[in-house]
């Protein structure tokens, strides 16, 4: 199974997840041109798209979706109430199926876990992205608001993980956005801070847990190498070696294959073990 970013952060998201010839995006938070532009970036023509997975309304998660949708015939999966909230991006002609936040289904060789989070949207999901012939696990959680007993059951066990390192608390704090926002962003409905990732991280560890990638940082409220600092220092306390690095906003990530970045890095040791 492989796995990247096409961009995360406030101005767009999109995970492209690839098993056994299927090509899925979740979440399509760029323009139209830009999706394809990313996605060529990464050698991959768009029309090779075989389905795009929305979690919730929010601009930054479905901004392209209908565009893509229209000019590629790609069909694009979402909750029904996540749908009626984002009406204005379909124009009727597109493929559109919805799910239910509670039930996998599948998209050819992948199965697809959505699962609630606490975020503040109609009907936000998660999800983890399963490979069912290996049965790799990526899970895929940007907008959590709080790590919920529901969702650290739902990411238990992934090979890899995607999670939001949205804000530092100081920078927040100093930043330019007014008391509400600040409020809104800090609150159990908004985004995980940099030490509420490195807890949840170090929570979710387990022997075949081989790469994370920290991911919606904030370009306002967050730096790079402060998220890094902080959820690597949480990780090598507790003896995890595996594979870190932060998701950029403005290019793809590398195109990783999991099963090989495993066997590059041997399996990352846990001291508690």
């Amino acid at each position: 199974m492989k796995v990247a970013m096409l961009g995360s952060g406030s101005r767009g998201n999109a995970t492209l997840g690839e098993a056994d010839g299927t090509r899925i995006l979740v979440d399509a938070g760029f323009s139209g041109r830009q999706l394809a532009e990313r996605l060529r970036v990464l050698g991959i023509e768009p029309e090779t798209i075989t389905a795009v997975v929305i979690t919730h309304e929010h601009g930054d998660h479905t901004r392209g979706a209908g565009v893509f949708a229209r000019r590629y015939g790609t069909p694009v999966h979402l909750t029904p109430a996540t749908l009626e909230a984002c009406r204005s991006l379909f124009r009727g002609e597109e493929q559109v199926e919805v799910y239910s936040p509670a039930r996998a289904f599948e998209i050819g060789p992948l199965r697809i876990h959505p699962f609630l989070t606490a975020h503040d949207a109609v009907d936000p999901v998660a999800v983890t992205v399963e490979a069912v012939r290996c049965g790799t696990r990526v899970g895929v959680a940007t907008d959590l608001g709080r790590p919920t007993a529901g969702i650290r059951h739902s990411l238990e066990g992934c090979d890899f993980l995607i999670l939001e390192s949205n804000h530092d608390e100081a920078l927040l704090r100093m930043g330019p956005y007014p008391p509400s926002v600040q409020a809104r962003i800090a609150s159990s409905h908004g985004h995980l801070s940099n030490h509420a990732a490195a807890r949840f991280a170090t929570e979710l560890l387990h022997p075949r847990l081989t790469g994370i990638l920290l991911a919606h940082l904030s370009a306002e409220c967050n730096r790079p190498e402060l998220a890094l600092e902080v959820v690597g220092e949480a990780l090598e306390k507790v003896g995890w070696r595996g594979w870190l690095q932060v998701a950029p906003q403005d290019a793809p990530s590398p195109l990783l294959d999991i099963p090989e970045l495993r066997r590059r890095a041997g399996p990352p040791q846990l001291s508690f073990l």
